[in-house]
């Protein structure tokens, strides 16, 4: 039998659940600005235009009309969709250029979805699922696990670019910074006071990621995600095809020491890994050794620089979620190491630094300095 107050209470949730269905009806199945997408929105109308002159094309899109035809034709097959009886899909091209977008700007969804008159959830789909299929489409051919001779290259290099023999790469943790996940508690606080996921970088002579690892926790230390990383264990367990033990240029007597990589005070000192001399009671030996060792992990926080210079997602806070922000730093990352590092494009912007910059006598290779630059 329903008495009275039930009858009350049926009632109250029946005009709930009318006024929810009113707020959550759709007004439009497609809204007229969308609709008029080919004939106003940003791809149609200014990136066509911008085709014809090269470095605005590059400045939007932080790649070249070349690069951005390459990438096209690798991934697009991966990213193509079906047109439907109710709807025209949104082509390869066009996802490609929300993503590299939103990639080189950290512009926010909303803001996307106006510009290039396509709904915000449909960009927030596009954007994950396009830099997904960038790394998935470039990583085994532009980041391959390298190889002993591969190492060995890359050793070769640091000797000739920057004096430290031996070196297999230089190694370090870049906290990106992102919105603060629900229910996360602290674990992506770090010591900065933010929030982010933690990109673990092995970079060679010549500014390109040889290996990364993303996503770990910003409350973690940089040994701590080396320790718990793929590449971490791989080093530890000695399975990374590293070079055998060689003599040091002008040091036969010494015998033959290992291959190593350099990294900061974060880091643990092992066999293969090197990090400076704690203290700041040096001897000149130990300066200059630390000197020589900072100078070629430079290199890693160069690497770095120019990754957020070209990418400017990374001086944003991002509020997706944490793993779509990991695609989109594999993304960037891969694409850096192809736009610097060659592959079908060849060397660009780190030729023209170079050729435009003499060397000088710190930076020239094989230059020892006979003093500390602390003690000058």
């Amino acid at each position: 039998m329903i008495t009275p107050r039930l009858a009350k209470l049926l009632r109250i949730a029946l005009l709930y659940w009318r006024w929810k269905q009113r707020r959550t009806r759709r007004a439009v199945w497609v809204r007229s600005y969308i609709r008029r997408r080919r004939q106003f929105g940003e791809y149609h109308r200014l990136v066509s235009e911008l085709r014809f002159d090269w470095g605005e094309f590059r400045e939007y899109f932080r790649v070249s009309r070349d690069q951005f035809d390459a990438i096209l034709r690798i991934i697009g097959p991966k990213i193509i969709r079906k047109d439907t009886t109710f709807r025209e899909s949104i082509s390869p091209a066009q996802r490609l250029a929300i993503c590299l977008r939103y990639l080189a700007t950290g512009d926010s969804y909303r803001s996307l979805s106006y510009r290039f008159r396509v709904g915000w959830c449909t960009v927030s789909k596009i954007v994950p699922e396009v830099a997904k299929a960038i790394w998935e489409g470039l990583v085994h051919e532009y980041m391959p696990v390298p190889k002993e001779e591969d190492w060995r290259a890359i050793a070769k290099e640091f000797g000739e670019r920057w004096n430290f023999p031996n070196c297999l790469g230089a190694i370090d943790g870049k906290h990106v910074v992102i919105q603060a996940p629900s229910n996360s508690g602290s674990l992506f606080y770090n010591y900065k006071g933010t929030y982010s996921i933690v990109l673990l970088a092995v970079v060679d002579a010549n500014y390109c990621f040889r290996a990364i690892d993303v996503g770990a926790y910003g409350r973690g230390s940089d040994g701590g995600t080396l320790r718990d990383s793929v590449f971490g264990r791989a080093l530890q367990t000695g399975t990374l095809g590293i070079p055998p033990n060689a003599s040091l240029p002008g040091a036969g007597n010494l015998g033959p020491v290992p291959h190593t990589f350099v990294g900061d005070e974060a880091f643990p000192l092992r066999c293969n890994l090197m990090r400076p001399y704690p203290g700041h009671s040096l001897s000149q030996e130990k300066r200059i050794f630390n000197y020589r060792l900072s100078r070629a992990r430079l290199v890693v926080e160069n690497a770095f620089g120019i990754l957020a210079a070209r990418f400017r997602m990374y001086r944003t806070m991002m509020g997706q979620h944490p793993q779509n922000v990991e695609a989109c730093v594999k993304a960037t990352c891969i694409a850096s190491s192809t736009i610097y590092c060659g592959g079908p494009w060849g060397h660009t912007l780190l030729q023209r630094r170079e050729n435009s910059q003499p060397p000088t006598s710190l930076t020239s290779p094989g230059k020892v300095p006979t003093t500390p630059p602390g003690q000058r």
